[in-house]
């Protein structure tokens, strides 16, 4: 008889448990703080990391499409040069005196302000 009352008083416990937890919906708070997290991260993202490459690529581009003849340019590989000839893709750069390579445009990197090559 004790253990009849006893499991009766353990599952009516346990069936009021579970009828608790089964009967309420979770509480559920609102999802605003959670999008504008998203939206602070996609603008932190934008601005210190893709407008910076943009305007870089778009310097590059500048630098690529203004190259002349004289110009004075190091390339990507550390060789400095003067620019002897500008073909469509590719460009001679004179490195020293009778040496001349045929390199990418894309290969050069920055123009060094004029001069630079005899000091």
């Amino acid at each position: 008889m004790k253990k009849l009352v006893s499991i009766l008083g353990l599952s009516a416990i346990a069936g009021t448990a579970v009828a608790d937890g089964l009967g309420q919906a979770p509480a559920q708070g609102s999802s605003l703080p959670s999008i504008l997290m998203l939206v602070v991260m996609v603008a932190i993202f934008y601005f210190l990391l893709i407008r910076p490459q943009m305007r870089k690529t778009k310097e590059q581009r500048e630098l690529i499409s203004s190259l002349e003849k004289g110009d004075e340019v190091v390339t990507t590989s550390g060789i400095f040069g003067k620019i002897s000839k500008v073909e469509d893709t590719f460009v001679i750069l004179s490195i020293a005196n009778g040496v001349e390579i045929r390199i990418q445009k894309q290969a050069i990197i920055s123009m060094l302000p004029k001069g630079s090559l005899e000091a």
